[in-house]
């Protein structure tokens, strides 16, 4: 085994140890949230991924932007077949491992690859532009401060030496091709390595070739690893769960709000119906009203907020935000992210004091009943913001991944008026209102009073 195989084999494990405690990390995260069956409708759900994860169907109500956002999105998946070539050439300590097993087809894949990797190169720099320079509206809110734009050019600046790396790599192994032909496997001619090979590297001799080609070869791999390792801390971590994502979205109408059981159980014990019983058999009693955390959302929610782009098309189309109110749809689903990382963080810190009572178990459960930092989610959200928002489901029908934000805002809306008796005050009296008449309207008597007054049966 020679010393690049052997440096090779220890990175890599050392890279896919770390990116797995992360990974595994970010799935616990989820699933703090409490337990959601998704399990209907399994061919539409289906069609969904294909469309929309994999077709990229929603992205094109935005047509320019869509257009390289692909050239990336298909370049990505098309250079996972030279990433896969590389891992097995470190591994076995060969070299092009697939160039005489794919024959001519190789040179065709290479050209493909190549292609699409200039068409992802140009599209990385219009989106530097579009991010640093154009001030598209969406890319300059408040949220987008700090953190997330740094992110998102960390990105693009990643995408710009993992192409290098890859022409790099190709060029110099062009000219190395005609100089060793027993370790340098024919690829054929590639349109644009070539090319650059011979104008810019053709006066070198073997060794710095050979040099050059390592870098390009080293450079590439060592990109994809840094993506790998940084992808659970960037909103880029969409590339992994928006299929998932997708796959387990609503499909129930935009309009359509979900109904919480606590309420409908106390309307039809009201009207002498049967009530709907948990899974142990015993009625809906502990009357959970909306969500103040991350414990009290099912997992779907938690899982939205993970997926978010960061694209802000959801805020780009948010009627409040329009009219420049303090709501953002992008925010509210980052503010969760951030919510659930704390939270996960807190736990794997090991500390007691996050804990009422026992001892850390490593159960969902647990957490839920257990955990307390004296903080919730409304630490991060405001007020303003979940009263702002109109339901319009415009931020729901905008997300490229079918996340739903209005979700959580209701949630958050309802545990509010409903747990905490509390609301902006215009809200208030139409609520008392409501209650003690049945109109939404301060009226002296009764909604109905005036059916007794004139004898109309009840």
């Amino acid at each position: 085994m020679g010393i690049q195989q052997l440096v090779f084999l220890v990175v890599s494990a050392a890279v896919f140890f770390i990116a797995f405690k992360k990974y595994k990390q970010i799935y616990r995260n989820i699933f703090l949230g409490k337990p959601q069956i998704i399990s209907d409708h399994k061919n539409e759900r289906w069609k969904n991924v294909i469309l929309v994860a994999f077709g990229q169907k929603k992205m094109f109500k935005n047509f320019i932007p869509a257009i390289f956002h692909l050239f990336i999105y298909v370049a990505f998946l098309l250079t996972q077949i030279e990433l896969i070539e590389i891992l097995l050439d470190g591994i076995l300590g060969k070299h092009r491992i697939f160039a005489e097993m794919l024959g001519g087809f190789y040179t065709f894949l290479l050209n493909s690859i190549e292609v699409l990797s200039l068409l992802a190169l140009v599209a990385t720099f219009v989106f530097l532009y579009r991010r640093n320079l154009l001030k598209i509206p969406r890319f300059v809110k408040s949220e987008l401060n700090g953190w997330p734009k740094l992110d998102a050019n960390l990105i693009l600046i990643g995408e710009i030496f993992l192409v290098t790396g890859i022409f790099l790599m190709n060029s110099s192994d062009g000219l190395l091709q005609k100089m060793d032909t027993s370790h340098y496997p024919f690829t054929g001619d590639l349109v644009i390595s070539s090319v650059a090979g011979s104008l810019f590297l053709s006066d070198l001799d073997i060794n710095t070739l050979q040099m050059l080609e390592r870098t390009g070869w080293w450079l590439h791999l060592f990109v994809v690893y840094g993506f790998i390792l940084y992808l659970p801390y960037s909103k880029h971590f969409h590339v992994f769960l928006a299929f998932p994502n997708v796959y387990f979205s609503r499909l129930e109408p935009r309009g359509e709000m979900e109904n919480m059981p606590a309420i409908m159980n106390e309307v039809k014990g009201m009207f002498g119906l049967p009530v709907e019983t948990t899974q142990d058999g015993q009625g809906d009693v502990n009357m959970d009203f909306g969500a103040k955390d991350v414990f009290d959302f099912s997992w779907k929610t938690i899982l939205d907020a993970y997926s978010c782009t960061e694209c802000g098309r959801c805020t780009a189309v948010c009627p409040a935000n329009l009219t420049g109110k303090k709501l953002s749809p992008r925010k509210i689903l980052m503010d969760i992210r951030d919510r659930a990382t704390e939270i996960g963080d807190n736990i794997d810190s090991g500390k007691k004091e996050f804990f009422s009572e026992g001892e850390n178990t490593g159960d969902p459960e647990y957490f839920r009943k257990n955990y307390n930092d004296g903080k919730n989610l409304f630490s991060y959200i405001s007020r303003e913001e979940i009263h702002a928002c109109t339901t319009c489901n415009a931020c729901v029908e905008a997300c490229p991944v079918l996340i739903n934000p209005l979700e959580p805002i209701l949630e958050l809306r309802r545990y509010e008026i409903l747990s905490e008796s509390a609301g902006p005050p215009d809200w208030v009296p139409m609520f008392t209102a409501m209650e003690n008449g049945g109109c939404v309207w301060q009226m002296p008597e009764e909604r109905e009073k005036w059916r007794t007054e004139i004898g109309s049966p009840s």
